[in-house]
Parts: structure tokens; sequence; C-alpha cells
């Protein structure tokens, strides 16, 4: 939201008539929109996903082993020992951080954009930045990550943007400033863009057909299981997954009101995102 400010326009591109100040009313109206949006989005689908087909709902069942751990021997002591590492990194953390705040007097300054290998090197973006927090993402995330990671930085700064920088004044103007989106910034950040919206547009359709194939499998499963001879057990199947679903549909909203809110919301956020889409086009 502050991305679309009139301070920020001045900052990141050359025209400066293409902003929306966003004031403290707008941004919580906007907030109340987008909040309820997921809610208003999720009921009528909430029936039908949890207990129609039985699907796992991750955030609650990841919430409930979680509180059961707690109230074990084992867990308990294993959440001391994961508070003790926590803290123990925090201040570890917080110490460094204030130790390079001594050494920073501006942008491209001290220990985060230290020249350690070479200034030839730094110049095209290469230097080992000393944040705690890189270091601590890096050990979590799986080494088929960092490799990526590694592998796509010395693909991108150290041979495609070298190469695009050689065709100033051929695929782009020379006289553009560096920070212009009509110039070598554009390639990075659009092809930053395309990649991003390209793997989210594989993972959506990925998810969604197994979706469709998890939905599939267990409506045949249930056809199969009302077709079968063993009415006793599912009766009493029945009765016990009957007190589960009442309890949990005993306060969600009216299906009606779920539809005509998210209409609604809907129609907002059109007017909006042409205002948003006008601006981003404009400085495009």
């Amino acid at each position: 939201m502050f991305g679309m400010s009139e301070a920020v326009a001045r900052q990141s591109t050359e025209h400066t008539d293409a902003f929306k100040n966003p004031s403290l009313s707008w941004m919580i109206g906007f907030m109340f929109v987008v909040s309820f949006l997921g809610l208003f989005s999720v009921v009528p689908l909430r029936k039908v996903m949890i207990i129609d087909y039985k699907l796992t709902y991750p955030s609650g069942t990841a919430t409930a082993y979680l509180i059961n751990s707690f109230h074990t021997p084992a867990g308990a002591k294993l959440a001391k020992k994961q508070v003790r590492a926590l803290g123990k990194f925090f201040s570890f953390s917080f110490l460094w951080g204030f130790f390079q705040w001594f050494y920073t007097a501006g942008d491209g300054c001290g220990f985060a954009e230290f020249p350690s290998l070479g200034l030839k090197a730094y110049e095209h973006k290469f230097f080992f930045d000393f944040s705690a927090t890189y270091v601590g993402v890096g050990m979590i995330c799986p080494y088929i990550i960092n490799i990526s990671v590694l592998l796509g930085g010395i693909l991108s700064w150290g041979l495609m943007w070298p190469l695009i920088d050689t065709k100033k004044g051929d695929w782009y103007p020379a006289d553009l400033k560096p920070d212009s989106l009509n110039g070598l910034q554009g390639y990075k950040v659009f092809i930053a863009t395309a990649l991003i919206l390209g793997d989210g547009l594989y993972n959506f359709f990925k998810v969604l057909s197994r979706t469709l194939i998890a939905l599939s499998s267990q409506l045949r499963r249930r056809n199969a299981i009302s077709a079968g001879r063993s009415s006793p057990e599912i009766s009493r199947v029945s009765y016990d997954e009957q007190r589960r679903n009442e309890f949990f549909l005993k306060d969600q909203i009216p299906t009606w009101f779920a539809v005509a809110g998210y209409v609604a919301i809907a129609a907002g956020n059109e007017r909006q995102g042409r205002c948003v889409l006008r601006i981003i086009n404009y400085n495009y």
C-alpha cells in the first residue's frame, strides 16, 4: 500500500504524477475487505472439503499436534529446549546486528555490503552479506534451495545483467537512470516477476489437479461404501461423525450472507484494482 504513495513514486521512477497516498481510513477499509474476503470465500467450501470429502485441514491438524505435544513429558522437555535455543540465537543475532550498526553510515556501507570478494566482483553485486538472518535461512532451507539460489545469482548477476548492459543504447536508451524501469532495471524486475508468476501458476494448477483427484477418489470411495453391506458399522460411524459435524457447523455464518459479502467485496475491489493497474501501467 505504501508503495503507491508519492514519496515512493518520486524515488523509484521518473514519473511523479501517478500515485496514491493511502490515508488511515482507506488502509483500515482495505485491510478489512482483504481479511473478510477469505472468510466469505471459504464458507461455501468448508462443508464440501472437510465434511463431505473428509479432506485434512492442515492448520487445525498442525495446531492440534502441537498442543498435544505440550501435554506429554517428552513434548514439554522438547518445548523448553526449543525456547532456550530460540532465546540464545535471538540474543546472538541482536548483538551482531547491533555491532554492525556502528559501522553503517548509509546505503552500501558497512558489513551488509562489504567487498569481501574484491571490488570488481562488488560492482556486479558479488559479496558476502554478514547478515545472521541469511545464514540462518540458509541453514534451515534444503540444500537444493541454496544451490538453486547460488546458481541463479551467478547466472543473473554474473552473465545476464552484464550482457544486457552491453546492449545499452540498442535495446534501451543509454541516458536513463540505473533504477529506471525503462532500462536495465526493467529487465531485472519483469524477468523476476515472470518467473514468480510462472512458478505460482504451475503450483496453482498442480494443487488444483491434486485436489480434484482427491475429491474424485473420495467420491468414489463414498459411493462404494454406500453400496456395501456393512450397514451397522456405517450407521455407528455416521452417528459419531454426525455429532462432530454438528459442533463443527454450529457457529458458521449463513451461506447466503457469505455469497452476498463476497460479491460486494469483489465489486469494490474491481474499482480499486483498476486504479492500481492504471498507476502501474502509467509508470511502466
